[in-house]
C-alpha cells in the first residue's frame, strides 16, 4: 500500500483487536489515517513510547521504547540517553512521528496506544524544555471521571488566574488530563509549579483530592499526578486510542462538557466519536499550541 511517498507492506487487517465489538486492526489503521491532520501536530518531535497490543486488547500488550531493530530507514529515530537511580545511561533510539507513513508504520504494530514527553526533540536528537504543563487526574478507587471533572474546574479557576490557558482531554479509561501551554528554560519548573497547586486544592478539600500516590488515601478521591511533569515520564497522546475493552480515545473535550459532565458516559468517546467530533468541532487541543506563556511564580 502506498501511503505519502512510502510503500507500506499491511498485514493481517482483519485480524479483530477489539473482540467486544469486532474492531478490527483495518479500522486501527483507517482511524489513524484519518484522525492524522488533528493528532500529527501534537506528537510531532516528540520521543514517543509504543504500548502494542500484538493479539488485541484481550492477549497482553508491551511497552516499546527503542524500534531500531525493525523501524526502516525513513522512520525518524531521536536516540536519547535514559538512565538514573544508579544505572548506568542507555542510549534508546525512540520513535519519533512526524508524517502520515510513519503513523500507519505505528499502527501496522498494532501500537494501539501511542505516549509522548512533554518536551520535543531537536534536529540533533537534543531535548528541549518543556512546552507543556499537565496535571493526570486519576480517581481512585470509588470515584470516577464525574469527580475528576469537579476537580478540574478548581484546576482551571486557578490556571486562568495565574494566567494560562488550561486545555482538557478525557484519558480515554477512567481519568482526564489537564494541559497548559508553558515557556520555561528550567526543565524542573513545571513538576514544582504543579506539585504545588495539587498539595493546594489537598489542602483545601482533603475529602476529594489526594496529591500523593499512596493508596490507602486514594479511595473515593480524585490523585492529581503532578508527577506526570518528569521530563522522563510520558502521557497517552491526545486523540490516540486506548487499548481498553473498546476502541476509546484520549479526546479533547470542552470546559462546558467538562462543567456539564454528571455520568462516566458522558465523556466517553469512541474512534468514530471522535471522527465525527473533529468534523463537527475542530481539533479542540489545537489552542494549547498557540497560549504558550511563563510559569508563573509559585505564591
Amino acid at each position: 500500500m502506498r501511503v505519502g511517498a512510502r510503500q507500506l507492506t499491511l498485514s493481517n487487517l482483519e485480524k479483530v483487536l477489539y473482540p467486544r465489538n469486532g474492531f478490527t486492526k483495518g479500522e486501527v489503521l483507517d482511524y489513524y489515517t484519518r484522525i492524522a491532520p488533528v493528532l500529527l501536530p501534537h506528537i510531532r518531535d516528540r520521543a514517543m513510547t509504543f504500548v502494542r497490543f500484538p493479539d488485541g486488547v484481550a492477549g497482553g500488550s508491551f511497552f516499546e521504547k527503542d524500534v531500531s531493530r525493525h523501524a526502516p530507514d525513513w522512520v525518524r529515530l531521536a536516540h536519547l540517553a535514559v538512565g538514573g537511580r544508579g544505572k548506568d545511561a542507555e542510549i534508546v533510539a525512540y520513535p519519533v512521528i512526524d508524517d502520515l507513513p510513519e503513523l500507519v508504520w505505528a499502527a501496522n504494530l498494532a501500537a494501539l496506544e501511542l505516549h509522548v514527553h512533554q518536551w520535543t526533540v531537536g534536529p540533533g536528537d537534543e531535548r528541549s524544555t518543556p512546552d507543556r504543563l499537565v496535571f493526570d487526574l486519576d480517581p481512585g478507587p470509588g470515584a470516577t471521571v464525574v469527580d475528576c471533572c469537579r476537580v478540574a474546574e478548581r484546576l482551571y479557576d486557578v490556571l486562568v488566574a495565574d494566567g494560562l490557558t488550561p486545555v482538557a482531554k478525557t484519558s480515554g479509561s477512567k481519568g482526564m488530563q489537564l494541559y497548559a501551554g508553558v515557556v520555561t528554560t528550567d526543565g524542573g519548573e513545571p513538576s514544582r509549579y504543579a506539585k504545588a497547586l495539587a498539595e493546594r486544592l489537598a489542602a483545601e478539600t482533603p475529602d476529594l483530592v489526594v496529591a500523593r500516590m499512596t493508596k490507602n488515601l486514594r479511595p473515593g478521591k480524585v490523585f492529581i499526578d503532578w508527577s506526570q511533569n518528569n521530563p522522563f515520564k510520558t502521557t497517552v497522546a491526545p486523540y490516540s486510542l486506548r487499548g481498553r475493552d473498546e476502541p476509546t480515545v484520549s479526546a479533547p473535550v470542552t470546559w462546558d462538557e467538562v462543567r456539564a459532565c454528571r455520568h462516566v458516559t458522558h465523556l466517553r468517546f469512541t474512534a468514530d466519536d471522535v471522527l465525527a467530533r473533529v468534523e463537527r468541532l475542530g481539533d479542540l487541543f489545537a489552542e494549547l499550541e498557540r497560549t504558550r506563556v511563563a510559569i508563573p511564580a509559585i505564591g
